[in-house]
């Protein structure tokens, strides 16, 4: 078998070897970017932190339990906040918005609107908004706290005495 060599000085064979070589290291790069994310996610944190990001208005279940229709413009602003979308075109109608990120990737995306009818309130809609951290704590400390004693609970002084008194 003869070499055959390129004007160059590089054989044919070596060329066409070299090619193959850089076409499979293309190929397995390129195919590797789109599955990287679900065998190997930790790969993709390597790199740029992105901070988690909250943006918007936060509403609270209890929030919105304070609204009342007829209520006015500025006892709304009051209970919810400044809205976040307040339209020229749309002036009787506030949008509040909220979204987490974290890394990224949108976690909550919620959306709730009040409606005025003659700057009054007339109606909400919007997504179910999760409960108050105050209502959360008092969850919590009802499964977790004992019972307090009650009134009638004479204590230890009041057995002892007792036994006396018999």
């Amino acid at each position: 078998m003869s070499l055959r060599r390129a004007p160059g000085g590089i054989d044919t064979a070596a060329r066409a070897a070299f090619r193959c070589a850089v076409l499979a290291v293309a190929t397995a790069a390129l195919a590797g970017c789109s599955v990287l994310g679900t065998y190997m996610p930790v790969v993709e944190q390597i790199g740029v932190y992105k901070l988690d990001i909250n943006q918007g208005n936060y509403l609270a279940q209890d929030q919105i339990d304070r609204l009342r229709v007829g209520q006015n413009r500025q006892q709304v602003r009051a209970i919810l906040g400044t809205p976040l979308i307040a339209s020229a075109f749309r002036p009787n109608q506030w949008d509040y918005v909220y979204e987490f990120k974290r890394q990224g990737q949108a976690l909550e995306h919620r959306n709730f609107a009040v409606y005025f009818v003659d700057d009054k309130l007339a109606r909400w809609e919007g997504d179910e908004m999760p409960p108050s951290m105050a209502a959360l704590n008092r969850q919590a400390s009802a499964k977790s706290l004992p019972p307090e004693p009650s009134a009638s609970d004479k204590g230890f002084l009041g057995w002892f005495l007792d036994i006396f008194r018999k």
